[in-house]
């Protein structure tokens, strides 16, 4: 191995530098920042993107969610059922409503809400089924459908780590009623701060949505509804047309380091180090996770030998304390997989070599013995 440090991401504009700094330059020429063209025209160039009717711009992805919730009416009563393996700001968009997250164990091959865990958590107060697309890959949105429809449920879907996956052939996003996106920086399609979407084919949720961002206006200082200050500012509108061009190549890529890893991991001890399965051919690989019981060996000696890896995600919601006046109730899976969880590098600029080299590092099982 290389004594060359292999960063885990690289965030700086790379063969897209020039696109971004002319989508920059060209907002500061035009001097309108909030709400102008260039957020109309991402849009409409993400929802067709996406699959999707319509796309409305917000400003990060929690607030994705939480006004499509509140779009749909769910607020204080209400219970949402989501996963509990994920980033907090999932179940932090629920509370945003003022409804209840209710936390349904994971599948412990795909780390997605596992649909027969949904079906136990359903009571009268639940609303909606919030499944979270983990690293890239689709939740069982088949089974969760049918959920769904037997107990006329709203189905919201978590996209923020998902950009141009599917299931089935279907893409994210434009199986329930909504699709709520992030563009962080870290994201597939990432923004140079924060920024957020919501992709749906209903033109009535997609109209109420533009008016709770901004504020509940329906018309210039007439404010019909409470609504909230969440708007996609041109610049990084214009910086994510400029990267969405690019982004069918990027996921192409990040597809191709994933099925190396695998050829290259195939035959390591299952019992050091499990690949996570590919479930969908849909899955874009925002993460390449790995599982491990001996996870923080490994990952010491990863770093020792100039690999950097995360950990995605430590500690389950149902475990966390913002949750802890929600009742939540236990879920094994998601402690076991919180437990043993290890992210590898894996973003459209990193070299096969490197990845070759991670993989020989990784395969090195006995540091981890």
């Amino acid at each position: 191995m290389s004594a060359r440090r292999i960063p885990f991401l690289a965030l700086t504009p790379g063969e897209d530098a020039r696109d971004v700094a002319a989508a920059i330059d060209r907002v500061i020429e035009r001097g309108w920042f909030v709400l102008g063209p260039e957020v109309e025209a991402f849009e409409a160039e993400f929802a067709r993107a996406s699959g999707a009717a319509h796309a409305v711009g917000v400003g990060n992805g929690t607030d994705a969610i939480a006004l499509t919730l509140r779009a749909l009416g769910i607020g204080a009563g209400d219970e949402v059922i989501t996963s509990p393996l994920s980033a907090a700001f999932s179940a932090l968009a629920v509370m945003m409503t003022g409804a209840r997250p209710v936390f349904a164990d994971v599948d412990p091959d795909r780390l997605t809400i596992d649909p027969r865990r949904i079906e136990d958590a359903v009571s009268p107060r639940t609303r909606a089924i919030l499944p979270v697309h983990l690293y890239g890959q689709a939740a069982d949105m088949p089974a969760i459908e049918r959920i769904a429809v037997k107990h006329g449920l709203a189905i919201v879907e978590d996209c923020c780590q998902a950009h141009l996956a599917a299931c089935n052939q279907r893409p994210v996003g434009t199986m329930g009623l909504a699709g709520a996106f992030s563009f962080y920086p870290t994201k597939n399609l990432g923004a140079l701060g924060d920024g957020g979407a919501v992709v749906t084919n209903d033109r009535a949720l997609a109209d109420r949505l533009r008016r709770l961002r901004n504020g509940g206006q329906s018309s210039h200082y007439r404010h019909d509804e409470f609504g909230v200050n969440s708007r996609l500012d041109e610049l990084q509108a214009a910086i994510l047309r400029a990267r969405l061009a690019h982004l069918p190549r990027w996921t192409a890529r990040r597809r191709a380091i994933a099925a190396r890893y695998r050829r290259q991991l195939d035959g390591v001890d299952a019992a050091l180090v499990r690949v996570l399965p590919e479930c969908d051919a849909g899955h874009v690989y925002h993460l390449f996770a790995v599982r491990s019981r001996s996870r923080a060996a490994l990952q010491q000696h990863l770093a020792a030998q100039g690999v950097d890896t995360l950990i995605h995600y430590p500690i389950p919601l149902s475990r966390q304390g913002a949750f802890g006046g929600t009742a939540p109730a236990a879920c094994a899976e998601a402690d076991r997989a919180c437990a043993e969880v290890l992210s590898l590098p894996l973003h459209p600029a990193l070299a096969d070599g490197d990845v070759d080299a991670i993989a020989a590092t990784v395969k090195e099982t006995s540091c981890v013995r």
